[in-house]
């Protein structure tokens, strides 16, 4: 556990050495900023009054702001995680890496809680723009919970299928170019599953990661959801680890 930390911690400090890191901080908060003012300024609006009759503050605003979050994240987190081992391959290091006594596991481990870490810091920022809205009305503080709770778990299966892809390739623009084409294939997975048979629909719409989202959002905590990403978080873990546990071995 302590070889982990330590590979986190590194991983981390590597990451806040980039001026990428910080310039994704701040292009992050500055559109999602905006959104937030946006859709607040329509939910206040006397004219959209009747739109919005049988909604709240939470429904309308802070599930609208969380919505466009995960879309946000989709899009930063391949350029987060696309120097993870790919840099490593590409100036010769990984040699370094895998002849180390430290095991494949521990690596990957370190590695992705370092870049997880660094989302999780984006998300607590991210998060104090709905809990603003205390100051000034009532908010179900369950549904808030949720919904967080799912941009954590989605942001989770982000990074690490984003460390696998990187772990295939020594370019780091490839890296990104192929997480957000699984990112991307996996969000509107549910959006294809609208066609073909029963049993078609029902593995797509189970296999996108925007249907277990919408779940959470609307306040609905269900384990299965939960499963699904922690599943899917553990499959590509796993997938990095076998991927250059092969390549220590051959």
């Amino acid at each position: 556990m302590k070889t982990i930390s330590h590979i986190a911690t590194h991983e981390l400090k590597r990451l806040f050495i980039s001026p990428l890191a910080w310039i994704l901080f701040a292009v992050v908060q500055f559109l999602l900023a905006i959104f937030f003012l946006l859709i607040l300024g329509q939910f206040v609006d006397p004219a959209a009054a009747s739109l919005f009759a049988n909604y709240g503050v939470t429904e309308i605003v802070v599930v609208g702001l969380l919505q466009i979050a995960g879309i946000i994240l989709l899009l930063i987190t391949p350029f987060v995680t696309m120097h993870t081992f790919s840099e490593e391959r590409q100036s010769g290091s990984i040699k370094l890496l895998l002849s180390s006594p430290v095991s494949i596991t521990e690596l990957v481990l370190g590695k992705y809680l370092g870049v997880v870490s660094y989302l999780f810091l984006l998300l607590g920022l991210i998060a104090l723009m709905p809990l603003s809205l205390l100051m000034g009305t009532e908010l179900d503080l369950l549904q808030l919970l949720a919904a967080l709770i799912g941009l954590v778990l989605l942001t989770s299966s982000f990074a690490a299928i984003g460390i696998f892809v990187s772990s295939l390739t020594s370019q780091s623009a490839v890296a990104a170019i192929g997480t957000f084409g699984i990112l991307f294939v996996l969000w509107i997975m549910n959006m294809v599953g609208n066609t073909g048979t029963e049993l078609f629909r029902e593995i797509l719409t189970y296999g996108s990661l925007l249907n277990h989202y919408h779940h959470l959002l609307d306040g609905i905590f269900n384990s299965a959801d939960v499963i699904y990403y922690l599943l899917v978080s553990s499959l590509f873990i796993i997938l990095s680890i076998w991927r250059l546990d092969n390549e220590r071995l051959y």
